[in-house]
């Protein structure tokens, strides 16, 4: 069965491009699709409609939807072709439609936002106990190995790894980086200590107990380093952008990658990271506050308001600049401590829901 396209009722539009496949470049057809969703965001398994138009006309058979290569349909419907976009991560997708024609088929692609099917819940925290923390950190990464605490601090000239007794603040072993680079998050796997430089497209690894540098490590599609966490087996890596990336610890490599997304939408950059109980804890740079993320689907499953605990920090601080950027978990004790970039103090709280 044939049929022509003519003009369709318009929805919420989505621009696709048009890509050649074989004799493709011969058909005069500049495509667009439309959507009933808002934004060209749906809940994950909520349906929406989609809609396909040609700016010319142009005989078809049947149009093929697909998402992240996924079929999910095949219609001679033009408009309002319902489908039930699922996925076990969340964000990004990449949809497509397929318009075969007598020629060949068509490519027509685009984006679909997948969302989380609901709010995060929100969480306010008590403040438990305060220990003293070296001003001179800019803290970019904090992780507890039972009750030793390592740190990682930035700034350019001012980069340094450290091990830290967390009760009285005391240095107890550092190494100072090169002025090139500028630290950024760590984190603590099989002996081994990994660190994140910024720009730099290098993470250095230690030795965890001697910090004797023994290897470095480049970045693949993240360009940049900000926070560090592992769950035991993977390490997970954010980088400034939406993607949280999960790496093979044997070779630092990236295999996969989950973004954060509530039920509004894909989140990004995500700072400091911390590994607890089964979710990645993460700050947003220049916000004080801690999402709660899955790390199968990245769905953020809570936040945890700590905008009050700036007031309990030393006079005289950048407001601008010197933010919450600290987060760490001391599993042996079911403890969890945050600080900030050259704050006086590191706190112990205890996270309450609202």
């Amino acid at each position: 069965m044939k049929f022509y396209i003519y003009n369709l009722l318009s929805l919420l539009s989505l621009a696709f491009i048009l890509q050649s496949c074989g004799e493709e470049k011969a058909i005069p057809a500049d495509f667009e699709i439309t959507t009933s969703a808002k934004k060209n965001a749906v809940k994950n398994g909520d349906t929406i409609k989609l809609s396909l138009k040609a700016k010319k006309n142009i005989t078809i058979d049947s149009v093929s939807y697909q998402i992240d290569g996924k079929t999910m349909g095949t219609t001679t419907t033009l408009s309002n072709y319902e489908i039930i976009p699922t996925s076990k991560k969340l964000g990004h997708k990449d949809l497509k439609a397929i318009v075969h024609t007598a020629s060949g088929p068509i490519t027509v692609n685009g984006k679909l936002i997948l969302l989380h099917t609901q709010a995060p819940k929100i969480y306010s925290y008590e403040i438990v106990n305060r220990f003293p923390h070296q001003v001179d950190s800019y803290t970019q990464g904090l992780e507890f190995v039972g009750d030793e605490l390592y740190e990682s601090a930035g700034e350019y000239g001012k980069s340094k790894l450290r091990k830290v007794n967390y009760k009285t603040g005391e240095v107890l072993n550092e190494v100072i980086l090169d002025n090139a680079y500028f630290a950024e998050g760590l984190t603590v796997l099989n002996d081994k200590v990994y660190q994140l430089t910024w720009k730099e497209n290098t993470g250095f690894i230690y030795n965890k107990d001697t910090f004797e540098k023994t290897g470095t490590f480049a970045y693949g599609n993240s360009k940049q380093g900000w926070g560090l966490c592992n769950d035991g087996k993977n390490i997970y890596k954010s980088d400034g952008t939406s993607k949280i990336w999960t790496l093979d610890a044997q070779n630092l490599q990236e295999q996969s990658f989950i973004e954060p997304t509530d039920h509004t939408g894909v989140k990004s950059k995500f700072n400091e990271l911390e590994y607890i109980n089964g979710k990645i804890y993460a700050n947003t740079y220049q916000v004080t506050s801690i999402a709660i993320i899955n790390p199968t689907s990245g769905a953020i499953e809570g936040i945890v308001d700590l905008r009050p605990i700036v007031n309990e920090v030393q006079d005289g601080l950048d407001k601008a600049n010197e933010v919450l950027n600290g987060i760490a978990y001391k599993a042996n004790e079911d403890r969890l401590f945050v600080t900030g970039k050259h704050w006086n103090t590191m706190f112990e709280i205890k996270i309450v829901e609202k």
